[in-house]
């Protein structure tokens, strides 16, 4: 692609806007640099990486890309040996630290195919970047564990910094040499310590002279008494000096060892931040991935320029299928040539990875040439006119456009000469173009291409729509609709006196006149046909919708059913389970008692029995009513309450012993809703009329009879303390208990943490602490709903 049509095409302003996107200066250098590909394979990756960034962003997934910087000078040098300064290495550790963020960052993504595998190249240096992170502070300096010598040495230096600075400062405070004194302060000249000495005094205050003043009024005097000390002070911070300077040289070396590895992580993370730029340029557009074919065809929908601000017109353009030249006519001011820059950016934008602000379907094919000739290109210097100056542009590009492969654009075609030779001259360049087959598209405003359009096949018309009522151009652009002119409508609503305009239209020739009325038809009829495609449109839209909500409560009633269907299943479960072992202890009370309580313990047994075979069955139909008349042994019963036939037994005062099937039960005489003589069949009043099923409003009530307000997790694994812990909480809450003890008990601490954690994300704890001195301590977490 030559740089020339990318700035007509405006892609540079693209690749500006672009680079602001971006989060480091390897990035924004790279969005600066990109450059359309006119390979399929590069151009799909490219595009991939556009589409998944944009969805992490969409997601409020923050890829961690802070912390890069340009080390490529830095690398450099470590690489041929120098020792860098130790402010370099703060720029190294952090972007070694987000080349590792970023690699842990896509390893768990497996949606983010491209980029994790591209994250998944980045060579990662954990052992480096703790070595910086120990020996290089966050002030950009050595620190004093940076070696055990570093350490001695500094501290030395800080011990002699305090005794020179003790022994000065009691020099100052002394009565005695207080008058010679220009300030009571100690200060530093030449890295020595000195003190302000007033220039009358010199020979009577023995020291070396470091410095004076402006004025000369005040001497900077070494007293002798700390010369030596200062020296002192001066070797131990040279030996610090060149300690660090050994520090710095080891930690420039394994830098340099791993120089060529950490280039090309350099590489990968400013690939990595263009990504994410392109996707941020894709949401403040409103942009899509667009559809690559190989066909040579473009196919836009409601495309809008992305430079353009305000309320934009979006265009519908296709070339490359049915016809691949295309010739748009239409007023200036209209949009022709913002439609021609149009389709010339979104090929460039495409093939360099970037999203399309169009709707989503649009299509771009892979071109190994675009060539445009739009705007003045004028030149003074070479005396060329505009017309000299856009035929040699256009001579330029029929000598490179040759295939389908190649896209042209040109505007205002044959214009800047005689009307009648500038026709003809575009007609030919055009049939030239359509032999090769290279797609075409040409603004014009002869009526001679329009009728060339109508009557060669593979070319076609289009125009921009003017509204004559408002003398304003819509910006819609017209497949298939030669433009017309309005000259005379517009001058006509200016005002201009009727009887000219009556002249000028019998003054223009029948076949021009013909044309003209032939293409006003055909726009009224497209205007209608394009307002009633629209309404049906929304219709088949708002239906889509309409179907879609539809489709979606279905299956949110179908999940509901389920998710009712299979608690109804697990209550039931747990109530039936929860019987059997009522029944099981109660067989072995009744066992195990003594002969003298078997009575009391039979009449308990029957009790709960009565009570658990309520529990476990609900009939589905209201009985018919309590039996009234009398009972006796041997008669036929139904019992409303286990919905079942029995057979009496034995008849007390206020219940009735019953055989039920293999079980025998007394029954309250109230829960006998009908009966029949021995040897008869029981009337049918008070007969189920469905299967019974498991009562959940009863289910509510029993929980709250029987469940515990304490839950014992001392032994379980984290794992499975959490499982129970979610489902005791639920039938807490559904007991209505206001409050529960979690018993973990104290160990290591790892369970408690766990419950802590869960319960801080549980929706309906109000508040949890552990236990006080009398409910068990840090062995127990108290949770108030």
């Amino acid at each position: 692609m030559q740089e020339k049509v990318l700035r007509i095409l405006e892609f540079d302003k693209v690749r500006r806007r672009l680079a602001e996107y971006a989060g480091s200066a390897l990035g924004k250098e790279l969005a600066m640099a990109i450059r359309p590909s006119v390979r399929p394979e590069e151009v799909n990756i490219w595009q991939a990486e556009t589409t998944e960034a944009k969805a992490l962003c969409q997601q409020a997934a923050q890829a961690p890309l802070g912390g890069i910087f340009d080390l490529r000078e830095t690398i450099k040098a470590a690489k041929i040996g120098r020792v860098l300064p130790a402010e370099d290495f703060l720029s190294i550790g952090s972007t070694l630290r987000t080349a590792r963020l970023l690699n842990k960052f896509f390893f768990a993504r497996e949606e983010s195919v491209v980029l994790k595998s591209l994250a998944g190249r980045l060579v990662l240096f954990p052992e480096l970047e703790e070595e910086i992170e120990r020996t290089i502070g966050p002030e950009g300096t050595v620190n004093d564990d940076a070696t055990p010598t570093l350490r001695v040495l500094r501290a030395q230096i800080k011990t002699m910094q305090n005794r020179i600075k003790d022994k000065l400062e009691s020099i100052t405070r002394s009565g005695e040499h207080q008058k010679y004194l220009q300030d009571a302060l100690v200060t530093i000249r030449n890295n020595r310590y000195v003190i302000p000495v007033k220039q009358e005094y010199k020979s009577l205050f023995p020291g070396i002279v470091h410095d004076q003043s402006a004025s000369g009024a005040t001497l900077f005097i070494e007293p002798m008494a700390v010369v030596e000390m200062n020296n002192q002070l001066r070797k131990a911070e040279a030996e610090a000096e060149e300690e660090v300077f050994r520090i710095l040289t080891r930690l420039s070396a394994l830098v340099g060892a791993v120089a060529t590895e950490i280039e090309e992580d350099l590489e990968i993370l400013a690939r990595l931040d263009l990504a994410f730029a392109k996707a941020k340029l894709s949401l403040a557009c409103r942009g899509t991935e667009p559809v690559i074919n190989d066909r040579g065809s473009i196919r836009l929908i409601e495309a809008r320029h992305p430079l353009l601000e305000g309320e934009v017109v979006p265009i519908d353009l296709t070339i490359g299928e049915d016809f691949h030249i295309l010739v748009i006519t239409g007023p200036n001011t209209g949009g022709k040539t913002v439609a021609l820059k149009t389709v010339g950016l979104f090929v460039l934008l495409a093939q360099a990875g970037l999203h399309l602000p169009a709707r989503s379907g649009s299509e771009i094919s892979i071109f190994h040439g675009v060539y445009a000739d739009i705007g003045d290109e004028q030149s003074i210097e070479q005396s060329l006119s505009t017309f000299s100056s856009h035929m040699t542009n256009i001579v330029s590009i029929l000598k490179e456009a040759e295939d389908e492969k190649c896209l042209v654009l040109l505007d205002e075609l044959g214009a800047g000469t005689d009307p009648t030779e500038g026709a003809t001259l575009a007609i030919a360049i055009l049939k030239s173009l359509h032999q090769k087959g290279v797609r075409t598209v040409a603004t014009t405003h002869y009526n001679d291409l329009k009728i060339f359009a109508y009557n060669t096949p593979g070319v076609q018309n289009a125009s921009v729509e003017f509204d004559p009522q408002t003398l304003k151009p819509t910006y819609r652009l017209m497949i298939g609709v030669p433009g017309q002119s309005n000259a005379l409508a517009i001058v006509g609503r200016l005002g201009l006196d009727p009887e000219i305009i009556a002249e000028a239209k019998r003054l223009i020739e029948p076949g021009t006149r013909r044309v003209e009325e032939m293409i006003e038809r055909i726009v009224t009829e497209k205007r209608v046909l394009e307002e009633e495609r629209r309404d049906a449109t929304s219709l088949r839209v708002r239906l889509q919708k309409e179907e879609a909500e539809y489709r979606a409560e279905l299956a949110r009633l179908k999940a509901e059913r389920s998710r009712m269907l299979a608690e109804a299943k697990r209550e039931a479960e747990d109530l039936v389970r929860e019987t059997r072992r009522e029944m099981e202890n109660l067989l072995r009370e009744l066992r195990e008692a003594a002969p003298e309580k078997q009575t009391a313990v039979l009449n308990t047994a029957r009790r709960k029995t009565a009570e658990l075979l309520d529990k476990l069955v609900e009939p589905q139909t209201a009985p018919a009513g309590e039996w009234h008349g009398p009972l006796s042994p041997g008669m036929k019963v139904f019992l409303s309450h286990l919905d079942q036939d029995g057979e009496v037994l034995e008849v007390g005062e206020d219940a009735v012993h019953v055989q039920v099937g293999a079980l025998r039960v007394w029954v309250p005489k109230e829960k006998i809703t009908s009966a029949a003589p021995a040897g008869e069949e029981k009337p049918g009043t008070g007969r189920r009329t469905g299967q019974g099923k498991t009562g959940y409003g009863k289910l509510v009530r029993d929980k709250a009879q029987t469940i515990s307000a304490e839950l014992d997790l001392r032994g379980l694994t984290v794992d499975d303390a959490l499982a129970a812990t979610d489902k005791y909480l639920d039938e807490a809450l559904l007991a209505g208990l206001p409050s529960v003890r979690l018993i973990h008990g104290k160990g290591t601490g790892a369970l408690r943490s766990a419950i802590g954690d869960y319960l801080k994300k549980h929706k309906q704890v109000k508040n949890a602490r552990w236990g006080e001195a009398g409910e068990g301590g840090m062995g127990v977490t108290v949770v108030e709903f």
